[in-house]
């Protein structure tokens, strides 16, 4: 009878053990809730628009667009939440048929359309993050998606997913550098 209570309590502890690294790994699993943003964006002397500022805000996602005038003057003028919704869905209309320029082998290079930047860079916070991963699968969109914003948060934004990527957590929560050498050993090598 001992016997078979130290099997099973060696059974619990192990179940609890592989419950806790699950736990343990899930912490360190991507927030999958977007982000809110306020943008600037700026027309450019092609008629196209780029974001030139790009901010996390708590608040709603919103924008100032800078646009120039027949006489060269700036403009700008605020676009909430509901109105820079209602032109991405537009745009991702154009993506489903086939039509959208942010899906273009060579759109985004110079900027896009105003929908089309909108949709580049805010389309998880404003559609939700299915979409946003399902556009983003498109090396066309990420391409232009990418060119279409030049914030100084997005390239900061980049760099560190770009330096998070290089480096590895080990399950003792200390970092490595990636090796090609395998063991057999249960914490890996």
């Amino acid at each position: 009878m001992k016997h078979i209570s130290s099997i099973s309590a060696g059974i619990g502890l192990g179940s609890s053990g592989l419950l806790m690294m699950s736990l343990l790994a899930g912490c360190e699993a991507p927030q999958e809730k977007a982000q809110n943003k306020f943008l600037v964006i700026e027309q450019q002397a092609n008629g196209k628009y780029v974001v030139v500022e790009e901010m996390p805000t708590e608040g709603p996602t919103r924008a100032i667009i800078r646009e120039k005038d027949a006489y060269g003057n700036v403009t700008e003028r605020f676009m909430n939440e509901a109105e820079m919704k209602a032109l991405a869905e537009q745009e991702y209309q154009k993506v489903q048929n086939g039509t959208s320029e942010t899906t273009q082998a060579n759109g985004g290079s110079e900027g896009m359309g105003l929908a089309g930047t909108i949709l580049a860079v805010a389309a998880g916070s404003l559609m939700g993050n299915m979409i946003a991963n399902s556009l983003f699968n498109n090396k066309n969109f990420a391409r232009n998606a990418t060119s279409a914003n030049r914030s100084a948060y997005s390239r900061s934004a980049a760099g560190k997913a770009a330096r998070k990527s290089s480096t590895k957590k080990s399950f003792f929560g200390g970092a490595k550098k990636s090796t090609t050498r395998s063991s057999g050993g249960f914490f890996g090598g």
